[in-house]
Order: C-alpha cells, then structure tokens, then sequence
C-alpha cells in the first residue's frame, strides 16, 4: 500500500498543479498543517530533477509568508486559535518556555529552529505571541526557510538517482524515520525546548 501512494505521488509530482500544492502545504506547514512539504518536495524533484531549485524556492517563499499567518496567529490570536492549535499538539506547555528563550537567545531561537524537526507553526506562532519583531522575524525566517529547503534540494539535485532508488528499496524504512522526524519535533518542542 505504502508502494502505491508512493508511485501516485510521483506521477502527481509531475502534474500542472504539483507546484500549487507544494506552495499551499508549505505555507499551512508554518501556520497550522503538522505535515512537512518534504513530502511533496521529494517526490517532485525525483520526477522533474531539473525543477528541484526552482521547487526549494516555491517551498522557502510560501514557508515565509505562512510564517506570517503564523505570526499573525501568535500575535493577535494567541489566547484563542494559538492556543487551540499548540493545545491541539499538546505542545501548549512547551510554548511558555518557548517564549521566555526569546528574552535569553532572541534570533538564534529561529535560525537553529528553523531547520531543524520542530514544526515550523510551533515558532512563528511563539514568535508572534513573543512579541518579537517583525522584520527581524522575517529576515530570519528567509535565512532559515530557504536553507531548509534549498539543503534538501541539493541533496536531490546531487544523490537524485541514489536517493530514489534506496526509496524504491527502503521505503518502509524512510517513512518510518520520517513519521519518527516529526514526533520528535513535537517531543524536542514539549519537553527539550
């Protein structure tokens, strides 16, 4: 089964709206969507690997800008539909201790985040709750977004063929690591952080 909805994936990576939705994920993954794009990502760049650049783009632009919608979250609605999102990843606890390293780390918390398996949606929604200022917010999370992504692209671009042929033989095993990647993103989140 895993095989087949990898195969889909693949032959829908390659389709005219591939592109609109690897922006929609990744613009819901930094405001409130638990999945990561590299979902998306992987797959389109094994079936178009001369787009794979153009694709990290897609990702770091819509990962910015719902970064903002995260933010807005945090800002303004954090008593409400912050709270209801972090409360709804039972990461409510760990969003308080979040906030105060923005009194002691300030933008290091958002560079070594960023690219790292903590849910994106976690720290934009801190930051805006935070307080933290909007401009750096977003310089940093261009810096980051796009070395997220554009790390996973050259990987693809350079270990393509190698990277698709150990997920043809070990794709059980990758999503295993991949589920494993985002819950301890949650865990790191809750009890590291």
């Amino acid at each position: 089964m895993l095989k087949r909805l990898y195969d889909w994936t693949i032959k829908l990576a390659g389709g005219p709206r591939a592109v609109w939705a690897l922006a929609a994920v990744s613009f819901a993954e930094s405001s409130f969507f638990p999945i990561p794009p590299d979902i998306m990502l992987i797959p389109m760049g094994l079936a178009q690997p001369k787009k794979i650049w153009f694709y990290a783009f897609v990702c770091s632009v819509a990962s910015v800008v719902g970064g903002l919608l995260g933010y807005f979250i945090g800002a303004v609605l954090f008593d409400s539909v912050g709270m209801w999102i972090l409360t709804f990843f039972n990461l409510a606890d760990g969003a308080e201790t979040f906030k105060e390293q923005y009194a002691i780390y300030g933008h290091w918390v958002i560079l070594f985040k960023g690219v790292t398996p903590i849910p994106f949606k976690l720290i934009t929604i801190t930051s805006g709750a935070a307080g933290y200022n909007l401009a750096w917010f977003v310089g940093l999370s261009i810096v980051t977004r796009s070395a997220r992504f554009f790390l996973v692209a050259a990987l693809m671009h350079f270990f393509g063929p190698h990277i698709a042929a150990q997920l043809d033989k070990h794709l059980t095993k990758v999503m295993i690591v991949l589920v494993v990647a985002i819950i301890g993103g949650f865990v790191a989140f809750k009890y590291i952080l």
